[in-house]
């Protein structure tokens, strides 16, 4: 029979459901009488606690509170605020004090509620940048004792990596004697130093440090805690990307909008280069060290390097590892990545090193691979020696075409000696053109790099160059630069090239650039760019390569170079190489003369013309001043172009030619002494210079000066104002804004005008 469809309505409910007491039997004696292991432990009754909210849930109106709190920062970190009419008296900062004031009032006691809440924990993160050094102390004291759960927590990690980040000015201030006073309080205990809060959340977490490497959301907290530990682990002003944020972190913490202190007025020098720690912290650090190698042993440690959360991690510790001296000693960190690599070689030195399969696995694992490069970076001279010749040597030609280990081969390169780079060199010697192929040139590019700080094996580089790219005859090196930028060899280059004019004659270059026709095959590459840079930085024999094939382009390829953002970094290391001579740079910029014009009327173009009015001398400014004359009336309607004409100040140049050319030889020897960066002042015009010598003022000679209607004019409209050219005030002109700016030119195209005669005037009049 088929079975019966269940009707609507109640379920039938069982006369006794499985597991549970009859009811007319007490719980105690059906405990008693039930059969069952005798292992079996009731669990006393306690309260749930939701992992998702482990202190308590915020309150509503809390909550609606403090999106009012995030949308007011947000405006004053993106625009200036612009005070209400009631409050038009108030300081702005005094107004954002006391907002923030209120602010933290309403936060007092709900800190970690506040942490774990997904929409107010980016609120704190947002107000931590603005929070003084006694706020900090109160909201970290507050946190104490919760930071095992709230390093866990997936929104509470972020709100202690914001402040572990923020909280390195603080303890820098600390160190140098600089501390916050504390308002004297009768009800409150004794509130700690920013530094021992520091050093008692170490203690905390330190029992569970090991565990929590492996946690998604602590991760990347217990790096930026390491990093404030020990900061000289990382040389320069900010850590790299991997032992911070993720990629997915990074761009959801950019849809946030700027994270800054509302109270900092923006490009602020920061203080972040000069910071400093105490030795206490360096203990902290090293404790962490000494904490995970005693609770992991060799192959827990192994383990780690193939985690993707664990992985950077357990790099900053390498780093930190090798900073104290560490790393060459047996049993450390390093020694058992290595597989015992250091151990072994302490107790035989010519002992044959087997290879591994561990580090073999690590060379083509996208994720442990970086572990491996800070392995092979950080690793001493006799241990890399042995790596190199296990694990690289006779192996290359396959390692440096592999999309993962080219990196880690790229990066043991900058520890070779003078032989292993020549014999690195000849086993390359026939791979280079596959790996243009397959846009592998971190290998090549690396090579380029070594041989400059070793200063030899340049010929050999710049050889396996024009080998890679099929330019054997000196004919043909002339075509280095579109055919590197491009990363196609010669042949593929001329038949791409043969390609595209059949193409442009067939349906026209309008209809073509209009339907976007051609494919993208010639557009420049950052690696390609990032090899002729490297090329410019060798010494000059060797680096006229790069400027002899930039010189044999035509106009039209030289403004095309110019115009695109990757390939016009090529022409800025021309300028900014020490080792191309001066007059290689001076021929590329006379080449130009006659076609500026065309070159800074454009976004990326103007950039390079005014580098190259920046590096030409007061004749061939004039020169180019001059070829720019014609023009001028097309490059001020240019929104590019008119920056660079007013710069030229063409006015001043058609009617006082000597006057402007001492304006440039002031500029050009400003701007290469100490103070470039400032706007530098002319000498006096030689008329002012005259009177003055006389005894006389020039504001005297004015007023005798009889009157004119169009400059009573203008006088009357703008007010109590004397005219001020561009060669009486170049330092005004410059700070002026476009309006100022735009009616200065306006007064200077009027007063070249002749004036008009007495009976013009009148005639005009009636």
């Amino acid at each position: 029979m088929p079975k019966e469809l269940r009707k609507r309505g109640k379920k039938h409910k069982k006369s006794q459901q499985e597991g549970q007491p009859p009811a007319n039997v007490p719980v105690n004696e059906y405990e008693k009488s039930s059969e069952r292991p005798s292992w079996i432990i009731s669990a006393s009754k306690t309260e749930d606690v939701d992992p998702e909210a482990p202190f308590g849930y915020v309150d509503p109106d809390i909550k609606a509170y403090f999106r009012t709190v995030d949308d007011q920062i947000r405006a004053w970190q993106e625009e200036e605020h612009v005070p209400d009419e009631e409050n038009v008296d108030l300081d702005p900062n005094e107004a954002k004090r006391l907002f923030f004031v209120a602010a933290l009032s309403e936060m007092a006691g709900k800190e970690r509620q506040l942490a774990t809440d997904p929409d107010c924990s980016v609120v704190l993160e947002r107000m931590l940048y603005s929070m003084d050094d006694f706020v900090r102390r109160v909201f970290i004291d507050s946190l104490c004792g919760s930071f095992e759960s709230l390093i866990k927590h997936r929104f509470a990690s972020h709100v202690c990596q914001t402040f572990f980040s923020v909280a390195a000015e603080t303890v820098s201030r600390e160190v140098r004697g600089i501390v916050s006073e504390v308002p004297e309080s009768n009800d409150k205990g004794e509130l700690r130093s920013l530094t021992q809060l520091m050093l008692d959340i170490c203690g905390e977490i330190k029992h569970t440090f090991s565990s929590m490497i492996m946690d998604p959301f602590a991760s990347h907290v217990l790096r930026s805690l390491l990093l404030l530990l020990f900061p000289l682990v990382l040389p320069g002003d900010s850590a790299p990307q991997k032992f911070m944020r993720s990629k997915k972190s990074m761009a959801w913490k950019a849809k946030q909008g700027a994270m800054e202190s509302v109270f900092s007025k923006k490009g602020k020098d920061k203080e972040t280069p000069g910071l400093s720690v105490p030795d206490q912290f360096r203990n902290a650090a090293v404790e962490f060290l000494h904490n995970l190698r005693e609770n992991l042993n060799a192959n827990e440690v192994r383990a780690l390097a193939a985690n993707k959360v664990a992985s950077p991690v357990l790099q900053l510790l390498l780093e930190i590892e090798a900073e104290v001296g560490e790393g060459s000693t047996p049993d450390s960190l390093m020694d058992r990545l290595l597989v015992g690599m250091i151990t072994t070689s302490q107790v035989d030195a010519d002992a044959a090193m087997e290879p591994s399969d561990f580090l073999v696995t690590l060379l083509r694992d996208p994720t442990s691979s970086h572990l491996l490069e800070t392995l092979v970076s950080r690793c001493p001279d006799w241990v890399f020696n042995q790596l190199w010749s296990t694990y690289f040597q006779g192996k290359l030609p396959r390692l440096a075409l592999h999309p993962v280990a080219n990196f880690v081969v790229s990066k043991a390169i900058e520890r070779l000696d003078r032989n292993q780079m020549k014999e690195t060199l000849e086993a390359l010697d026939s791979s280079w053109s596959k790996a243009i192929r397959v846009s592998r040139t971190g290998v090549l590019r690396g090579l380029i790099e070594r041989s400059r700080a070793l200063g030899c094996h340049e010929m050999d580089v710049c050889q396996a160059i024009f080998t890679a790219f099929g330019l054997s005859s000196p004919e043909t090196q002339t075509r280095l630069v579109p055919c590197v930028l491009i990363l196609k060899t010669l042949k593929e280059y001329i038949a791409l090239s043969t390609a595209e004019k059949v193409l442009q004659e067939t349906i026209g270059v309008k209809k073509m650039r209009h339907k976007k026709v051609t494919p993208n095959s010639r557009e420049p590459t950052m690696q390609g760019a990032l090899i002729l840079q490297s090329l410019l930085n060798l010494p000059e024999p060797h680096c006229m390569v790069v400027v002899d094939s930039v010189m044999s382009l035509s106009i039209e390829d030289l403004l095309a170079l110019s115009y695109n953002a990757t390939s016009s970094r090529v022409l800025d290391v021309v300028f900014e190489s020490p080792t191309v001579p001066f007059k290689a740079k001076r021929r590329l910029v006379m080449s130009m003369i006659g076609h500026y014009h065309k070159l800074v009327d454009d976004r990326i173009g103007s950039r390079i013309g005014d580098r190259f009015w920046a590096f030409a001398d007061p004749y061939l400014r004039e020169k180019i001043a001059r070829s720019i004359i014609p023009h001028e009336q097309a490059l001020a309607a240019s929104f590019y172009g008119k920056y660079f004409a007013r710069n030229l100040h063409l006015h001043l140049l058609k009617r006082r030619p000597e006057e402007w050319k001492e304006l440039q030889s002031s500029r050009k020897a400003s701007a290469k002494g100490p103070e470039s960066a400032q706007a530098p002042v002319p000498p006096p015009p030689p008329h002012q210079s005259t009177i003055s010598s006389q005894g006389r003022s020039p504001e005297k000679r004015k007023r005798r000066a009889p009157e004119d209607e169009i400059d009573t004019l203008f006088s009357a409209a703008l007010g109590n104002k004397t005219k001020t050219g561009a060669v009486d005030r170049p330092a005004v002109h410059e700070k002026a804004s476009p309006t100022d700016r735009e009616m200065q030119d306006v007064l200077h195209a009027i007063w070249a005008v002749p004036h008009e005669d007495s009976h013009s005037k009148k005639r005009r009049k009636k």
